[in-house]
């Protein structure tokens, strides 16, 4: 049964092309956003409903990139990044990602930090062996620390020079936000995969569970599968994002506070939780906690997969 979305601010924005294809009884959707390849699975017979709903994902994934995107030059990232030390007044949904933000901040003892993507002017994962100099990382640290922000909901003043990333939590973000205009719209079993971020609406009608592999470095080889019936999965990881000079690996992941990357962290962790930006959350930590990730894990009590 089909609903119109009815969150005050819904607004579609159909801006690419999305692809529809029947398989083994499921209608299943493609399309790209947020530099990632996406999928729906729609456990439907009707083509009009699958349609719909992957228009609606579709949509709400491109409206939160074109929103919170840092390579824009028309959105309120770009307003705060551009605001030169004034103060900045947010909407609702900005102002509700940078509590988030600062509660993770709280949570990790500075460790998850929105203001250290500028980092990313020294360090360039391409999985060559170019590292930077000490000289380069150390012209950005003194823009880097939300502690340094002020944050008095909806208002926000950066330090001159500083800059916010909310890539951290966007595409989790994303998939939930998709997650809760599909269920207003239908009571299909619907799969969210937004760049390996998951999410499942509701159970399926066999009570089956879903089959998610989990891959290596070498897209072909899954090194695992995740079986889920409900809730969401997030991976985090450096199995594409790397430097590597002298026998050494360097991760993708950031220390905020030295700028140079985390030691010894896993190569991936992912996380099932009720949302998926809780399991983003959690994966994300548990990386910057390096070398002691699993060690952290098992203090959550929820369930992971870790390599």
């Amino acid at each position: 049964m089909l609903h119109k979305p009815g969150e005050t601010g819904y607004k579609p924005v159909l801006m690419q092309s999305v692809n529809l294809a029947q398989k083994q009884n499921n209608w299943h959707g493609t399309f790209k956003a947020m530099a990632s390849p996406c999928e729906v699975i729609i456990e439907t017979d009707d083509r009009n409903e699958a349609e719909q709903i992957v228009n609606v994902v579709a949509a709400e994934a491109w409206r939160i990139e074109q929103k919170f995107s840092r390579y824009r030059d028309d959105n309120i990232t770009f307003k705060i990044n551009t605001s030169n030390g004034e103060v900045i007044e947010v909407d609702a949904e900005t102002a509700r990602l940078l509590d988030f933000s600062d509660q993770l901040f709280q949570m990790s003892d500075g460790m998850f930090d929105v203001t250290s993507g500028v980092l990313r002017k020294a360090w360039c994962f391409d999985q060559s062996d170019n590292i930077p100099g000490q000289d380069q990382i150390d012209e950005l640290l003194p823009i880097i620390g939300w502690d340094k922000v002020s944050w008095n909901n909806p208002q926000l003043k950066l330090v001159p020079g500083m800059e916010i990333d909310l890539g951290g939590i966007g595409k989790e973000y994303a998939v939930d936000r998709c997650a809760q205009l599909v269920r207003e719209i239908s009571q299909a079993c619907v799969l969210i995969n937004l760049g390996g971020d998951i999410a499942i609406t509701e159970a399926r009608k066999d009570g089956a569970q879903w089959t998610i592999g989990r891959l290596s470095s070498d897209p072909s080889a899954p090194i695992g599968v995740i079986k889920l019936k409900q809730g969401a999965l997030a991976t985090s990881g450096d199995e594409h994002r790397f430097l590597e000079k002298g026998g050494k690996r360097y991760c993708h992941v950031l220390n905020p506070k030295t700028g140079w990357p985390v030691e010894d962290p896993p190569h991936t962790v992912s996380i099932a939780a009720p949302t998926c930006i809780e399991a983003g959350m959690l994966s994300t930590l548990a990386l910057l906690q390096g070398k002691r990730a699993e060690e952290f894990l098992k203090a959550q009590e929820v369930p992971y997969w870790i390599n």
